[in-house]
């Protein structure tokens, strides 16, 4: 059997058996146990290119994230900083739409994950628009395609993954999402908004405050808020500055958590930090078997000779490099379909960032790429881990939100996506303005 004809028999093994439902690290392994069985390769071989992948340094900073994403989401910190959003924006009508989603933003910036912000932030918003007569199935939508938001501002742990397997600055690519993260922001704002008046027309805002007390309600809320806020400044201004490493500020991000969760607001006791560390460990190790699988089988797929192969499939099609480029985001969407974000940045990162470097595009763009991609694709049916938590957090059924999301993907995550992929600048300007000479595009 010929070399390329094994490869691709181990991707359709792949693909079916995660369409049947067969969790990722068997689906992953079965597919490299028929690589190494029919090619003849040396086992020992592989598993210390796997072992050695999963004992980066790098990768401790997903526990730490989780951690401080947790003791987040268990204390007053959540609702402290909702009630700010809400004070600052509550003269707008429907106020509460563009107050989820800057706060599912501003917490994406803490935890890193998207789950464990809509695991946060939907208990306490959904109840609040509930009660005002908020349209159930817009508010919902609007949650669900928010949480990827996690994904798209940085800390992002599908960055710090991506950055790690495609051998790229994790700086750099905290920096790439940055705009295209705050656009989709600003954009489920107003689109989000939009929905809910249309069903809603007389939604109410908050009553007009004389500039005294609003000042006075700013201040209470900001102060209440400001442990909370200080959060993202320590996270990211510690990796801008140089002064952390990535898995140095995730350790910050936890200690500081850790105190004001237990000394200042006194809401987490020992049995509930065993529960957080315990559910860290959990999380560590589901992301460490899949990264061991995933990276042991890329390795293959690469030293095979499979991006080469790829492109020159790609280039047979066509050799316009933005025509390839359209095929390959087509690709990402539909692996975004099947499997979890975590997954499907290691594969892509390591088998497809190859093959985009050499139609001269940016491995930093492309990682701006990746992160509208699969926060589109963790929403998108018959995976979408974040359309069904919604569903699960709200009681709302998918088939009621459906026709919203399907709209704010449509006006939200597709254009940004496209902007990103035609204006390389768009999510390349920050990096330069902030790194200067020290940038490299490649």
């Amino acid at each position: 059997m010929s070399t390329m004809v094994s490869l691709l028999i181990s991707i359709a093994v792949l693909t079916v058996l995660m369409v049947c439902g067969v969790p990722m690290p068997m689906a992953f392994g079965s597919a490299v146990v028929w690589i190494i069985t029919t090619l003849g390769i040396n086992s020992a071989t592989v598993c210390q290119a796997g072992y050695s992948s999963i004992t980066s340094y790098v990768l401790l900073a997903i526990p730490l994230f989780t951690i401080g994403g947790a003791l987040m989401s268990n204390s007053r910190i959540g609702s402290s900083i909702v009630d700010w959003f809400e004070t600052i924006l509550g003269r707008l009508r429907a106020c509460l739409i563009p107050v989820s989603s800057c706060a599912f933003a501003l917490f994406g910036a803490v935890s890193g994950s998207g789950m464990a912000v809509m695991s946060c932030l939907t208990p306490i918003l959904f109840p609040r628009m509930k009660e005002k007569d908020y349209p159930v199935e817009t508010v919902a939508a609007v949650m669900c395609c928010a949480a990827p938001l996690g994904l798209l501002i940085p800390p992002s742990v599908i960055q710090i993954m991506y950055a790690w397997s495609a051998n790229c600055s994790v700086l750099t690519c905290f920096l790439s999402i940055v705009t295209p993260g705050l656009t989709c922001t600003i954009l489920l704002c107003i689109v989000g908004r939009i929905l809910a008046l249309r069903k809603r027309p007389n939604l109410p805002s908050a009553p007009r405050q004389p500039a005294s007390q609003y000042a006075r309600s700013l201040v209470r809320t900001t102060g209440k808020s400001l442990p909370g806020l200080f959060m993202p400044i320590i996270v990211l201004g510690g990796i801008y500055s140089g002064l952390m490493t990535t898995t140095e500020s995730a350790a910050t991000a936890a200690v500081y958590t850790l105190i004001l969760a237990v000394f200042i607001f006194r809401e987490v006791k020992g049995k509930h930090f065993i529960n957080f560390m315990a559910d860290a460990g959990v999380t560590s190790g589901v992301v460490m078997c899949n990264v061991f699988f995933i990276m042991v089988f890329s390795r293959l797929l690469l030293q095979e000779g499979l991006p080469n192969y790829i492109l020159n499939i790609l280039l047979s099609i066509s050799d316009n490099r933005w025509v390839i480029m359209i095929m390959i985001n087509l690709f990402m969407v539909l692996l975004g379909m099947l499997m979890d974000d975590t997954c499907a940045c290691l594969l892509v990162a390591t088998i497809l960032a190859p093959v985009v470097v050499e139609l001269g595009f940016s491995p930093y763009q492309f990682a701006a790429i990746v992160g509208v991609n699969l926060g589109m694709g963790c929403i998108t049916p018959p995976t979408a881990p974040f359309l069904y938590m919604s569903s699960r957090l709200t009681g709302v059924p998918v088939k009621d939100m459906m026709k919203d999301v399907l709209i704010l993907l449509a006006t939200v995550y597709l254009p940004v996506l496209i902007i990103t992929v035609a204006f390389p600048n768009f999510s390349l300007w920050l990096p330069k303005l902030v790194l200067g000479s020290k940038f490299s595009m490649f």
